[in-house]
């Protein structure tokens, strides 16, 4: 009989399965490692020349995008500490829009940098604390670094400047057209007081086919669909919305009507009919020429809707109902009825209009500020239409964080040269051991800028070198030129960086690294097998059963 022995250390308290790891090597250093071999894989999709990833996620979907918060939301990444530095670029998404790859890429650099000062000596705590001492001053020499603050963001080739870099980062050789169609919607749709600007105020209708060049605005709401009578335009249109069908409503119980003869047959159509026509006559007399509804328009409802020249569009979102109303002024109904004036919605201009081979109904309200405006999208694959989405959205988060906080830092890798530089020097004059990490933070610092060199094919080490001499001779803001392989001045080239997406980015990568740093256990419970197994079929007789 074999003999069982019990388990020693921590692994004697946990369940058969379990796991568990500590120490420096066990645990620091391979977190390290799993967060390093995560952030290269993003290295090469890193700013302008960055490529592309061909992401299949769970469900089979095919994503090809150089965006690092589509690949890592697509990537089923299970190591506990990649998550931490995932958890952070996710945060940067949703603060900023932007930036979610120099997250990623900066953490992993400060961890790998981490790691080389663990195996001096340094303990993981200590390393930890002098990251979040250099960060501190980091932050503290940001806002000296400010170059321009956007003033005017209603002035439309000001916004369309301001919002390239962010665009081009994604798409590199559409980020003009981009930036047009972009700054087009956001000044359309910017409300008298810019601080409160809405995202969902944008709207996107991707239709497939010719190029992003076709692509164009629109001031007011599109949908897929066409209209579902046969009054296809109106102008100055009155709206009513309805969230239910606009059909005849079916009672929960059966009923039976006995007829005896032909006449009261007919006296039931007709009075029928004449209850559907009365309602739809209300609603023309309130001075109606457009019933939206949030299900199927029934066939004599539509008879009478063409009689009175109504117009039908039928929308199955309650989302998109919501935003009409939102649009065009309108207070939904719950039930057919004719509502009153008050409740009723304007728009100048709906409807129906073909795009490519697509019927799409447009909701046009011409020289209206801080409404709604949709951006229809064109391309020749539905995976380059997501990922020109993908950039108009980051565009939009730009537009957003501008309104917020206008102020504007070089971009081209000037900040991050410049910031190692000060930051260097600020560690020369540190006396303690954490002088060691604060020099290994603007090490790290400088990763993003040898990113940018090595995806645009220039040599690193040399254009790094002639940058560090540009910036100790005073030229604050230059960048890498990934044209022409040289240095520029980002700020006479309109190359910018947000203060807020760099601010965040900075302060969420520290936190990462150092949460990760102060972890010495892992201990993983074990994995849930998916409850009992089910039961086999029950015979069927007794004969069935005797024998089982």
């Amino acid at each position: 009989m074999a003999m069982n022995i019990p388990k020693s250390g921590f692994n004697r308290f946990m369940k058969e399965g379990a796991q568990h790891f500590k120490g420096t090597e066990e645990a620091v250093l391979r977190n390290i490692e799993a967060c390093v071999e995560l952030a290269s894989q993003l290295k090469s999709a890193y700013g302008p020349n960055g490529m592309n990833k061909m992401v299949i996620n769970h469900i089979e979907k095919l994503f090809v995008t150089n965006d690092a918060a589509t690949i890592l939301k697509e990537l089923d990444i299970q190591h506990p500490a990649a998550k931490i530095i995932i958890m952070a670029s996710q945060m940067q998404e949703k603060q900023v829009g932007d930036n979610t790859n120099t997250v990623v890429i900066l953490a992993a650099a400060l961890l790998e940098h981490a790691a080389q000062l663990i195996s001096m000596g340094l303990t993981p705590q200590e390393v930890a604390a002098g990251y979040e001492q250099a960060a501190e001053k980091a932050l503290e020499i940001l806002p000296s670094l400010v170059i321009k603050e956007a003033t005017d963001l209603r002035d439309l080739p000001t916004v369309k400047k301001l919002l390239r870099s962010a665009i081009t980062s994604k798409q590199y050789d559409n980020e003009e057209a981009i930036a047009d169609l972009v700054s087009k919607a956001c000044v359309l749709t910017v409300p008298k007081n810019s601080f409160n600007f809405n995202v969902d105020n944008i709207r996107i209708c991707k239709i497939l086919g010719s190029g992003v060049s076709t692509s164009m605005v629109m001031n007011g709401m599109v949908f897929k669909r066409g209209a579902e009578g046969e009054v296809k335009s109106v102008r100055d249109a009155r709206i009513a919305v309805f969230t239910c069908s606009f059909d005849l409503t079916q009672t929960e119980t059966k009923g039976t009507v006995l007829i005896e003869n032909a006449e009261e047959l007919m006296g039931f159509a007709k009075g029928e009919e004449s209850e559907v026509e009365s309602q739809v006559k209300a609603l023309s007399d309130n001075g109606v020429q457009v019933v939206v509804a949030a299900g199927k328009f029934g066939d004599l409802y539509l008879h009478f809707l063409n009689k009175y020249k109504i117009m039908g569009v039928r929308l199955t979102s309650k989302f998109d109902l919501r935003r009409l109303c939102r649009a065009v002024g309108a207070q939904a109904q719950a039930r057919i009825c004719a509502p009153p004036i008050s409740l009723l919605g304007s728009c100048d201009s709906v409807h129906v209009k073909e795009i490519g081979d697509e019927n799409v109904v447009v909701f046009d309200n011409k020289g209206e500020r801080g409404n709604v405006a949709t951006i229809i999208i064109r391309g020749s694959s539905q995976s380059r239409i997501d990922d020109v989405e993908r950039a108009i959205d980051d565009a939009v988060n730009t537009y957003k964080c501008l309104t917020k906080d206008c102020k504007l830092l070089p971009g081209a890798g000037a900040v991050e040269i410049e910031l190692a530089r000060q930051i260097e020097s600020y560690g020369e004059k540190c006396s303690g051991l954490e002088q060691y990490a604060i020099k290994k933070f603007a090490y790290a610092l400088e990763t993003l800028p040898k990113c940018l060199a090595e995806n645009a094919g220039i040599n690193a080490t040399d254009i790094l070198t002639k940058l560090n001499a540009a910036h100790e001779s005073g030229q604050q803001n230059a960048g890498i030129d990934i044209w022409k392989h040289e240095i520029m001045d980002a700020g006479e080239n309109s190359i910018y960086d947000l203060f807020a997406g760099k601010h965040f980015a900075i302060k969420l990568a520290v936190d990462a690294a150092a949460t990760i740093l102060k972890v010495d256990q892992i201990i993983i419970a074990k994995q849930a097998t998916g409850g009992p197994k089910p039961r086999g079929p029950k015979p069927q007789d007794e004969d069935e059963e005797g024998m089982a």
